[in-house]
Formats: C-alpha cells, sequence, structure tokens
C-alpha cells in the first residue's frame, strides 16, 4: 500500500455502550474507554451521578426497559456490563439475571454481537478462592443471594449466542492502576488475592478488540 493509500485509510473506532456506568468500576470504564478515542454510550438511571462524565453520549432509562435498550443499541459494536447491586443478606436477588436476559434479547434484535460482562470472584467454578475472611464470612452472610443471581446472569451469557467474555474480578480496590493482571482460567492452589477498579477497568476494555479470552470466563487478579 503506497503513502497516500495508507493516509486515505481511515481508523474506526469502536462504538461502546456501557450499563453501570455510574458505579465505581463503571466510571473507569468510561473514562479510559473515552481516553482510548472510543464513541461511548452510557445507559443510566441518574443522569446526575453522570455529570462529570463529560464526552459520551447519555441515554437516560433503566437497564429493564428492552424499548430503551434497543434504542441505545442502534448503531453500536460492543456492550460493557458493569451492572451491580448491594448486598443482600435476607432477601432474594433477581435484578442482574433479569436485566442480563433484557439486555440479550435486545442485542439480538439489534445485531450487537459482542458482550463483555463484569461478575466477580465466587460465580461459578471461582467460588471458595477468595481467601479465608471472603470466603468464610463475607461471602456467606452478605453475597450468597447475590451470588447465586451472579450465577444465573453468567448461565444467561453463556447460553445466549453472542461473542461474550465473562470477566471475574477478585476483591477490588481503589488503588490506582497499572499494574501486571494475572487472567486465570486455572484456579487450584490460588485463594485470595485483589485488584484495582482502574486495572479492571483496562483488561476489560482490551477484550473490546481482542479475542484471547472470547467465550471464556477469566479470573482478574495481581
Amino acid at each position: 500500500m503506497s503513502d497516500s493509500q495508507t493516509d486515505n485509510v481511515k481508523t474506526t473506532q469502536p462504538k461502546i455502550l456501557v450499563l453501570g456506568a455510574t458505579g465505581g468500576t463503571g466510571r473507569l470504564i468510561v473514562a479510559q474507554a473515552l481516553a482510548r478515542g472510543y464513541e461511548v454510550t452510557m445507559l443510566v438511571r441518574a443522569p446526575d451521578k453522570a455529570s462529570d462524565l463529560k464526552g459520551a453520549k447519555l441515554v437516560v432509562s433503566d437497564a429493564r426497559d428492552e424499548r430503551a435498550l434497543r434504542e441505545a443499541l442502534k448503531g453500536q459494536d460492543v456492550v460493557i456490563s458493569a451492572l451491580g447491586t448491594p448486598a443482600s443478606p435476607f432477601r432474594e436477588v433477581t435484578a442482574l439475571s433479569q436485566m442480563t436476559r433484557t439486555l440479550v434479547n435486545a442485542m439480538k434484535a439489534e445485531h450487537v454481537a459482542r458482550l463483555i460482562s463484569i461478575t466477580g470472584i465466587g460465580a461459578g467454578d471461582s467460588v471458595g478462592h477468595g481467601g479465608f475472611l471472603f470466603d468464610n464470612v463475607i461471602f456467606p452472610l452478605l453475597l450468597r443471594k447475590v451470588y447465586a443471581d451472579k450465577n444465573r446472569q453468567e448461565a444467561i451469557v453463556r447460553d445466549s449466542g453472542l461473542d461474550w467474555v465473562l470477566v471475574r474480578p477478585s476483591v477490588l480496590n481503589d488503588k490506582p492502576g497499572g499494574h501486571t493482571i494475572r487472567a486465570l482460567t486455572d484456579l487450584s492452589g490460588f485463594h485470595g488475592g485483589t485488584i484495582s477498579r482502574a486495572d479492571v477497568a483496562s483488561f476489560v476494555l482490551d477484550q473490546v478488540r481482542d479475542d484471547t479470552w472470547l467465550k471464556r470466563s477469566p479470573l482478574i487478579t495481581w
């Protein structure tokens, strides 16, 4: 290819819809995606919580509204789900699986194929690998019902027929990013671990264009 032809080639940046964009990790995903030059749309319920995330398109709606999701999905290349839910020691949790089922249906209807979804350590076969305190105190007392729904959420993603990646961060912290990230599927001998939200955001965004972990569920940690 000649220099003149090269000059005429345009690099198309991916268009990304982010759900859970006002959460601790979601905000970093939006900021880092914008820094990479991606076109970002955020679907949020409370626009005031996103007022400082300049440069992203804002769609105000609930992630359980399939009509609004379909409208937000038009023209998108990738969906990143950073949806979360509070700890719920006593009440059953269904929001994550409900929103994910609605999202999958909307993505299929709008022909958007790629879904990167964050769950967490304790989901699927990562249960029992969070370290003594997490596995024996935090998980059974506070998160058991949340993770039952995360398991349903993961099953919906796996059965979706989409091009998916399920990202399971170890215990989150708010330290700066830039550390070496380990992505694991063989968890034998692994117990505990922590990772910053900034590094989770970086890893998630790497999956937008990288097929290394396609249709896999890596646990990520330092």
